[in-house]
């Protein structure tokens, strides 16, 4: 009986163990952050999103439409928080969580901010929820970017957010 009870407690044990082992791969494209606090050490904008790879294919203009609204990244659509009201590339845009859509064309890119959270893609977007809209600049990198990317740069006034993929990126001021 003894044994029937230890052989029974080692086949459990084992069980778990490889269940225990079986972990998901890496999203091919990984969800990462950006946070961005002010010198003082207090929380100023966040950033979700995910980071689709370039792996040998034309970005923009084929696989990223122009002129069409994009989720900005992959899978969910991107969101920021500003944790206080902020000027957003020259609009007001009170403190809060939103989704973060762009329009790419060759020479601007339209940055919409949108009421709506926790969207897959673009499908559902609805521009009547659009908080703000700000025209950039599109310019070109010094070398492509393989990883769709967004970082944060310091200015004298604020931040720039920056938003780069392939041969091309974006700023967006923030105040």
């Amino acid at each position: 009986m003894k044994t029937k009870i230890l052989l029974l407690f080692i086949a459990a044990l084992g069980i778990n163990t490889l269940q225990a082992q079986e972990f998901p791969k890496v999203d091919v494209s990984p969800m990462d952050a950006v946070i961005v606090r002010t010198a003082d050490g207090q929380s100023f904008m966040r950033v979700i999103y995910s980071r689709p790879q370039k792996n040998g294919r034309q970005i923009f203009g084929n696989l990223v439409s122009y002129g069409k609204v994009w989720r900005t990244g992959a899978n969910e659509a991107t969101e920021i928080t500003f944790y206080k009201d902020v000027d957003f590339g020259g609009k007001n845009v009170e403190a809060g969580t939103y989704s973060l859509f762009t329009i790419p064309n060759e020479d601007k890119w339209t940055v919409i901010l949108n009421k709506d959270l926790n969207q897959w893609g673009a499908y559902q977007y609805d521009s009547s929820k659009d908080v703000a809209r700000v025209e950039v600049e599109a310019k070109s990198t010094v070398a492509p970017v393989e990883t769709f990317s967004i970082t944060s740069k310091k200015v004298d006034k604020g931040h720039h957010l920056l938003l780069g993929w392939d041969n091309t990126y974006i700023e967006v001021p923030v105040y």
